[in-house]
């Protein structure tokens, strides 16, 4: 049983087919990994599943769900978060605050209860601030810099808030777009953990993108591999690293520069 399955997914951009009838399922508590050279699509399809870019083609179907025309909100909403490859936090917010927006959505106060930050508004800003100190930030280790600004801190920190912010979304399944891209072996063995550790303490899904193929073949339980927008690969690490398909997209990128 999947908890996400991507039926023939096809985008094109004017005459430029970015995917091509691209189909996988992902399983619950499972981490699948999506690799490929430069312009293989994969970030495209992360866009598609988190509503960013509507699909030509094709059918995204989420917890038995079919999210295809959803808006990003909506999937928001019913349990899908993403990181991104670029940081996209309010650099002059703290990091607190930054993290108790990915929550927002959660939060049922009208609007003059909010604006007056009175009776069950405060009571529900309350409440989420405790979640959010004893599950996530204590969860990621970043309990001394909670009140720092985003924009004071150093490169990988700033990706761990962004995961932060993520998990305050209680997501059911996490897409990650190149979570350790500019970061050093330290700063990449971190993340690496913090990945492993949301699978199986939270039991939450990932489904991730990365460069970091050392990375992608320690802590992944199945990868799909594309290269110009097809899947020309999918298994365990062991079976993705030796198949032919594979090393002859990856060598040929290595040739083209």
């Amino acid at each position: 049983m999947s908890i996400l399955a991507v039926e023939d997914l096809s985008l094109s951009f004017g005459g430029l087919q970015v995917l091509q009838e691209v189909s996988f399922s992902v399983a619950p508590g499972e981490i699948f990994a999506i690799i490929g050279p430069n312009g293989a699509g994969k970030t495209s399809i992360l866009n598609c599943l988190g509503g960013f870019y509507r699909q030509d083609r094709g059918r995204i179907i989420f917890d038995g769900q079919d999210i295809s025309t959803l808006t990003p909100d909506r999937r928001a909403a019913l349990g899908l978060a993403r990181t991104f490859q670029n940081i996209a936090l309010f650099r002059g917010m703290t990091v607190l605050d930054n993290i108790k927006l990915g929550a927002h959505h959660r939060l049922r106060s009208g609007l003059l209860a909010a604006a007056l930050y009175w009776g069950r508004a405060h009571r529900e800003e309350m409440a989420l601030r405790r979640e959010i100190e004893d599950e996530v930030i204590d969860f990621l280790e970043i309990e001394s810099i909670r009140k720092q600004p985003v924009g004071a801190l150093a490169y990988g920190l700033q990706k761990r808030v962004e995961l932060a912010r993520a998990l305050a979304m209680r997501p059911k399944v996490l897409l990650m777009d190149e979570p350790v891209a500019g970061m050093n072996a330290e700063e990449t063995e971190d993340m690496a953990r913090f990945i492993l550790d949301i699978q199986e303490e939270r039991e939450i899904t990932i489904i991730i993108i990365e460069h970091d193929l050392h990375m992608i073949m320690d802590i992944s339980d199945r990868i799909m591999v594309l290269n110009f927008g097809r899947r020309i690969a999918e298994g365990r690490p062991d079976e993705v690293r030796r198949h032919p398909e594979v090393i002859k997209a990856y060598i040929g990128e290595q040739k083209g520069g």
